[in-house]
């Protein structure tokens, strides 16, 4: 038995229950989420049914509320059927009248503008009504669903309100979405603006991919099997493929997407958080601060080839078919400006300059109307350097690999030479597979879910701090620059397919392929 005793008893843990019980999950403490932004997409897709199913699975305090704020004339009822109607149609758990009815009983609406200093008042007398009415005890997060342009008007309305400043005993959190700025110098300017109305510890800066269970696995992959780590290195590792490619269109995000492009949307956070959490070193323990330090090396080991012409390529979808369906490309899109440079193919190749990954490229690559929706990290290795057999022999044989699959079919693939049956030496590649679908009986929770509840916790493991994400953009900074240099516009490829030919020519001029996913 150890001889360290039972874990102390603080006013808001349970003294009945051992930290290190992993058999029933934690719960959220007493408090409430005020949602800026709740007529938007994202709020009504993905927020709101999150909220639902954390409900549904137990996961939040009997009194836990929900306040919209927008520029809406609704009363409080009227803002619930708007969540009702969200719920009912993207929720993950079945929908139950009886936890439908306890969390309705928290739903608040809030009129006003985002700079409307009545709306804020307003927004704290409702929050304060909240800690009487609901027991909410004066912990409040508030997510800001919204364009990175308000983020200062909010925050400073936030801030005259007296909304984020928390008493003595509670808390205050904020909840920010990507992109966290355009480029270094606005993203610095952001993290100006935000960590000086709330500390750095309550800012919460969401990237949904990194709630996937994939992506957690990865640690877990790495860290607790012995089989992989010994060989997850630049002796045994050719390269690395980091791909998230989409079969769909921008729909109707051309207002912003035009602006963004496929690089700023996806590599600068998606893809470079992906590479971090591949190539970190292990940390000495799961901790917040831990996990982020051996991410921020990382990206700070990350370098640019010199000839950027040869080590990035970008692309933009034309018409084509995507399955049995003509679709118009992108300039054909509506809301898209002819005038306007922006890709929907970005690819790089970059260097983490370590002694575990020197020598090993990394190629990132992300696109809209792709061949097939997927993302995952391929993690090729070397070949055998001596193979005693015919060339025959091994002809249809590849490189092994692991590949990590985060969407849409989580698990992992090992792909490896076997010998096919028969009486001749003939060795060709095989696959084994892992899905969680099929190995686990319990299904992953949404990204948002398990964020959310993170929010609420005050964990903040999977949440990139300003560091990473200043460190991201001096990554892309200099591959934007330089695409706006060159002036031109991005190479066309066919809707369906699996991007443009200079993507291909990046690869084939280190004498390697993309994979077919």
């Amino acid at each position: 038995m150890s001889s360290s005793g039972p874990a102390p008893v603080t006013a808001d843990s349970n003294p009945l229950r051992d930290p290190d019980d992993k058999r029933l999950p934690r719960i959220a403490g007493p408090c409430s989420m005020v949602m800026f932004g709740v007529t938007g997409d994202l709020a009504r897709k993905k927020l709101m049914p999150a909220i639902y199913d954390l409900a549904n699975r137990g996961l939040l305090p009997p009194g836990f509320s929900l306040v919209g704020f927008a520029r809406r004339d609704w009363a409080d009822q009227d803002f619930a059927k708007v969540v009702h109607d969200s719920v009912r149609r993207h929720a993950r758990t079945e929908f139950r009248e009886e936890v439908w009815r306890s969390l309705a009983e928290g739903f608040r609406f809030v009129p006003g503008a985002f700079d409307d200093p009545d709306a804020f008042e307003l927004l704290a007398r409702t929050v304060r009504a909240l800690d009487e009415e609901r027991g909410t005890g004066g912990n409040h997060a508030f997510y800001l669903s919204i364009p990175p342009s308000w983020f200062a008007a909010v925050c400073t309305r936030l801030q005259e309100s007296g909304l984020s400043d928390p008493s003595p005993g509670t808390w205050r959190r904020v909840v920010i979405e990507k992109p966290f700025g355009h480029d270094l110098e606005s993203a610095q300017e952001l993290n100006e603006i935000v960590e000086g109305v709330f500390p750095p510890d309550s800012v919460f800066r969401i990237d949904h991919y990194l709630g996937k269970e994939t992506v957690q696995n990865i640690l877990a992959l790495r860290f607790a099997n012995q089989l992989f780590e010994p060989v997850w290195n630049a002796n045994y590792v050719d390269h690395v493929q980091i791909t998230m490619a989409e079969d769909i269109g921008i729909g109707g995000r051309a207002g912003y997407y035009d602006e963004v492009g496929a690089a700023r949307d996806v590599i600068q956070n998606h893809l470079l958080q992906l590479l971090a959490l591949t190539a970190m070193e292990e940390p000495v323990s799961f901790t917040a601060d831990a996990v982020r330090a051996e991410k921020e090396k990382v990206l700070a080991a990350v370098r640019l080839p010199d000839d950027l012409d040869a080590a990035t390529a970008r692309g933009r979808y034309a018409e084509g078919w995507q399955g049995t369906e003509k679709v118009p490309g992108y300039l054909d899109e509506d809301g898209v400006d002819e005038g306007h440079h922006t890709e929907t193919y970005a690819a790089l190749k970059v260097d983490v300059r370590t002694r575990r990954w020197a020598g090993v490229p990394f190629y990132l690559r992300t696109g809209k109307r792709l061949g097939k929706r997927v993302t995952e990290i391929a993690v090729v290795f070397r070949k055998a350097p001596h193979l005693p057999f015919s060339s025959t022999a091994t002809e249809e044989l590849g490189a092994n690999a692991i590949v990590i699959r985060v969407q849409p079919d989580e698990g992992m693939t090992m792909r490896f030479g076997s010998k096919v049956p028969g009486s001749q030496m003939e060795v060709r590649d095989v696959s084994m597979d892992f899905g969680y679908g099929s190995s686990f009986t319990e299904s992953s929770p949404e990204a948002y879910e398990r964020l959310i509840l993170d929010v609420l916790l005050g964990e903040p493991p999977l949440f990139p701090r300003h560091a990473e994400v200043e460190q991201s953009w001096r990554i892309l900074d200099p591959v934007i620059d330089h695409w706006h240099r060159q002036g031109t516009s991005p190479q066309d490829y066919a809707a369906g397919t699996w991007g443009p030919a200079d993507a291909d020519d990046l690869m084939r001029r280190d004498g390697r392929e993309w994979r077919l996913p």
